[in-house]
């Protein structure tokens, strides 16, 4: 889908780049999808100041207008959903299921969600107080208010461009701040079409901001503007701790969605069947790539061979080519360079005595960045392989015996997103799951309720986001006190 260089979206106009175009690659075939534009600092500066002069007057719009232009944003991407999601296809090699129900209906719903006006306000029980030195006894009423915080930097990663973007961008102009919006450089032409859709849809001129580059000086320029008061940031840890540094010396909000290692605790009493098919996401959505998967399965003894045997064979049935073949269900990783990580992962597993059961060959294809699904047994937490955060189609097996043994395991990790617990035993399941340090924890599923809070612990971030947490994350709480 190659045509016209993309240019910046930048106070409400279409301006070209000062680093002229890259080229955006089709990680299934290698061939080129467009040419993304190159920002420079001083652009990515305009942008973050675009974005402040608007604040003042979109900050003052009726929740309702505001609400209004993102239920009809949420219109016009579903309208294009066809074409949307072939462009998220070529740019991220995702199934076509993938693709459209995933990444661009997600994020229509994403904007149809918070097109739903939430109160603001909240009465706080009057208060007596009794004479004193500030003055005689008095009632005093109470109001919490929630205010924007003002210009959000939204910094995006590439495993989904635009559930991702959606998820920061539309919380943050319901509640009335402006955006920048700093896509990852692999896939950033769907953003623009997002940027398309709400300038359609009625948004002002700087209130959504969009700047693009691989050089890391875009990003560093937005976060470091002192017009930007917020970051929100998907991606790794490593990349989260710089981007903490530089907020914690401006005393910036930070919302932060970084890696996972997510153990897969599986009892005896499992349903194997169920606990395959949650883990075996791995393999298949989004080739791994993503940071909520079950890559660390903790197996009990008297299930873990079983186990082992039935995930071997689930990864090997998994057919992997052509995302956009109707039977594909494992296509390529992002690009050249990530598909020689997570080959060198396996590797490296191997050098530290894990089993490779199944998988972590290079595919017969002669084009695109495919890794076979692969399965790890025989691991110890204290193998690389089980502590750092692949971000590909690799699941790594490590044995316990008891209920104690199990959650000490999955405590032991840098990471804390999300968890999971088969068991038949509900009790149980529940009683571990409140034991593990970890944002989210999924009972017998990998499923999500779009409204429960998402984020993590420890090295997997600071904050929550999604449903009504999203709109918390991006506003700032006032008092009103006033004598009753």
């Amino acid at each position: 889908m190659t045509g016209l260089p993309q240019r910046l979206f930048v106070g409400g106009r279409w301006i070209e780049p000062d680093g002229g175009h890259y080229a955006v690659t089709d990680p299934a075939t290698e061939e080129t999808v467009g040419w993304a534009p190159e920002a420079s600092r001083e652009q990515a500066e305009a942008a973050c100041a675009a974005a402040r002069e608007a604040f003042g007057a979109w900050s003052a719009t009726r929740p309702e207008e505001r609400a209004a232009i993102l239920a009809r944003a949420a219109g016009l991407v579903r309208d294009r959903l066809g074409p949307y999601a072939e462009l998220a296809q070529e740019e991220t090699g995702a199934t076509t299921g993938t693709a459209r129900a995933m990444q661009v209906g997600v994020a229509a719903a994403r904007f149809r969600r918070y097109a739903r006006v939430e109160p603001a306000e909240w009465a706080i029980p009057p208060q007596i107080n009794e004479a004193g030195p500030l003055g005689p006894s008095t009632v005093l009423g109470a109001l919490a208010v929630r205010q924007p915080v003002g210009v959000v930097a939204c910094i995006t990663s590439y495993n989904n461009p635009w559930a991702n973007a959606a998820g920061k961008v539309a919380p943050a102009l319901a509640m009335g701040n402006t955006v920048v919006v700093k896509p990852a450089p692999q896939d950033p032409l769907s953003v623009y079409r997002m940027a398309e859709a709400l300038q359609a849809a009625g948004v002002p001129g700087g209130v959504v901001n969009v700047v693009s580059g691989r050089s890391p000086g875009v990003g560093e320029a937005v976060v470091a503007s002192p017009h930007v008061d917020m970051v929100s940031f998907t991606g790794s840890t490593a990349v989260g701790r710089r981007i903490a540094e530089v907020c914690g010396r401006a005393m910036k909000r930070q919302l932060m969605e970084l890696g996972g290692k997510g153990a897969a605790l599986v009892f005896d009493d499992a349903d194997l069947e169920a606990a395959v098919a949650g883990i075996g996401t791995t393999f298949s959505f989004y080739s791994g790539q993503i940071c909520t998967a079950p890559t660390r399965v903790l197996a009990q003894r008297g299930v873990y061979e079983r186990l082992v045997d039935r995930l071997a064979a689930y990864a090997t049935r998994l057919p992997v080519g052509d995302p956009r073949e109707p039977g594909t269900v494992v296509g390529p990783v992002i690009s050249a360079e990530h598909r020689e990580r997570v080959e060198a992962y396996v590797a490296l597993g191997r050098k530290e005595g894990a089993t490779v059961v199944a998988g972590g060959e290079r595919p017969p294809l002669e084009r695109g960045f495919y890794v076979a699904p692969a399965l790890l047994a025989d691991c110890t937490n204290d193998m690389r392989v089980a502590r750092e955060e692949i971000f590909g189609p690799v699941v790594v097996v490590v044995p316990f015996d008891v209920e104690e043994e199990a959650v000490a395991l999955a405590n032991d990790s840098e990471y804390g997103l999300i968890d999971y617990v088969w068991s038949k035993d509900v009790a149980r399941a529940f009683r571990v799951a409140r034991r593990l340090r970890t944002g989210g924890v999924g009972v017998n599923t990998v499923g999500r309720n779009m409204e429960a809070p998402f984020g993590g612990f420890r090295g997997s971030g600071v904050g929550r986001d999604v449903g009504s947490y999203a709109l918390h994350a991006c506003s700032e709480v006032q008092s009103i006190v006033w004598p009753g």
